[in-house]
């Protein structure tokens, strides 16, 4: 589980990003949950935009999100979710650590 502090740390460096995935009328599905997985392993942080046509409430497209890319929400804010996955080759985010 992240600390207060290491989401702080989390969201402004995300505040830069743009969402590189958007889930739409069709909810979350096992693909798309594959390639978050892949993004985020490139990537450790991601944005991810629920469009207005999406069945699922915010919250629920998160949760489904991150127990499918065993990641961590960092924050959802508008329509937006932002994601969280330490990665395992390509390590570039050094978190705070927690006292």
């Amino acid at each position: 589980m992240l600390t207060g502090k290491q989401k702080r740390f989390l969201r402004s460096k995300a505040h830069h990003l743009d969402p590189i995935f958007q889930v739409g009328k069709g909810g979350v599905n096992d693909n798309m949950i594959k390639q978050i997985s892949d993004a985020l392993e490139a990537r450790e942080l991601l944005k991810i935009s629920v469009l207005q046509n999406c069945e699922d409430d915010r919250d629920t497209v998160a949760e489904e999100l991150s127990k499918g890319a065993k990641a961590e929400i960092v924050q959802i804010i508008g329509n937006t979710i932002v994601l969280y996955k330490e990665s395992k080759e390509k390590k570039k985010l050094e978190l705070p650590k927690s006292k």
